[in-house]
């Protein structure tokens, strides 16, 4: 038909090497589900846990997680290609260069990284995919590892101005100072300083637990931070760019209420039902609503990110805000907070998918 408007190609890549390779996985498959065929010619590209990236059927249902097991990419689902950081080539090209590949099969439009935790969401993709001049859904190169990595991320937030709780850094062969326990009293949280959906956290009520902590820590990740418990109400809000002005903008906060026997948002509390509640909206006054909501903002922008990032926040009993992390690729399943936080501020799931692309197209590869 004269004048219809080819669809917009997007390579949607998820899985990865990371612990939340399954995380990732299950993400997926609420965006295949979502995207609107008559917009998106989709392309699934899933990474598996050895780095090997395998063209997938286009099949929301196999990234969907079981009752007993979470979805994982394997080499034998699909067709194994590699990518080209070569602006001027073909964008994908299969592993076999034996293998017929169609017309079409390199040329991509737009690439949604739906890519969780190290390998991914830390810049890793981003570069390769800036040096393929590939536009990308989310933030840039530098914004995506400070924000994966919480030391660089605090350092970087208090530098702005906004307030971060008490804090220490263990680098391998190092371990926490009797000056630096007594700074950050008990309870702590135990992190690999570049991880998520709290794999690897521990909490210690106990000196005597600390060494335990540590070291199930440094098993995701050599680097470790050592956070001083806040106490307050956890509270999320959702930041997205603008399509139609400068600056971005914040959703509706919400707020997290934990029943888990770990006594923290953990994995299981975060993915298995019953253990948790999800006030969307947060039950709170309009005034402390706008101040979390221009917190969440200046947050984003002190990392310099794009497109999206969802900012966790401490309120503390006095209205206190603490900032605790900036995610600049958060779970995007139907259910998860960032899709339901601007569901509840009047953006659908499939709008704010098309946003974000929109504004990928928009904004390009390179310098933003």
């Amino acid at each position: 038909m004269a004048g219809t408007r080819a669809p917009i190609r997007l390579a949607l890549l998820f899985g990865g090497r990371s612990t939340e390779h399954a995380i990732s996985c299950v993400s997926a498959g609420g965006v295949l589900r979502a995207l609107d065929r008559d917009v998106y010619d989709v392309l699934p590209v899933g990474i598996d846990l050895a780095g090997r990236w395998i063209v997938l059927p286009d099949d929301a249902d196999a990234l969907a997680a079981a009752a007993e097991q979470l979805p994982e990419v394997t080499a034998a689902a699909g067709r194994q290609v590699l990518i080209s950081a070569d602006p001027t080539a073909s964008r994908l090209a299969p592993r076999d260069q034996t293998a017929v590949v169609r017309d079409t099969f390199g040329d991509i439009d737009v690439v949604f990284p739906l890519l969780h935790g190290p390998f991914g969401e830390d810049g890793t993709v981003q570069g390769l995919l800036e040096m393929a001049g590939l536009p990308y859904v989310g933030s840039g190169v530098f914004a995506s590892a400070a924000a994966m990595d919480k030391q660089h991320m605090k350092a970087l937030l208090r530098a702005a101005g906004l307030p971060v709780g008490p804090y220490a850094v263990l680098r391998p062969g190092q371990s926490l100072s009797e000056a630096e326990r007594e700074r950050l009293g008990l309870p702590v949280f135990v992190k690999p300083a570049r991880g998520g959906s709290s794999i690897g956290i521990s909490r210690v009520e106990a000196w005597d637990d600390l060494d335990t902590a540590i070291k199930t820590a440094r098993a995701n990740d050599p680097k470790v931070v050592i956070e001083a418990a806040i106490v307050g109400r956890e509270i999320e809000c959702g930041v997205l760019g603008r399509l139609d002005g400068p600056g971005p903008e914040a959703s509706l906060p919400a707020e997290i209420t934990v029943d888990s026997p770990s006594g923290f948002y953990d994995f299981e509390a975060k993915y298995t039902s019953g253990q948790t509640r999800f006030d969307i909206p947060a039950r709170l006054s309009p005034a402390v609503r706008q101040r979390i909501q221009d917190v969440a903002v200046a947050a984003f922008e002190s990392l310099d990110c794009a497109g999206l990032a969802r900012v966790d926040v401490f309120l503390g009993p006095d209205d206190q805000i603490v900032v605790n992390e900036v995610n600049t690729m958060p779970g995007f399943t139907p259910t998860s907070m960032f899709p339901r936080m601007w569901e509840a501020s009047g953006v659908s799931y499939p709008a704010l998918l098309d946003r974000l692309v929109r504004l990928a197209l928009r904004d390009g590869a390179g310098l933003r």
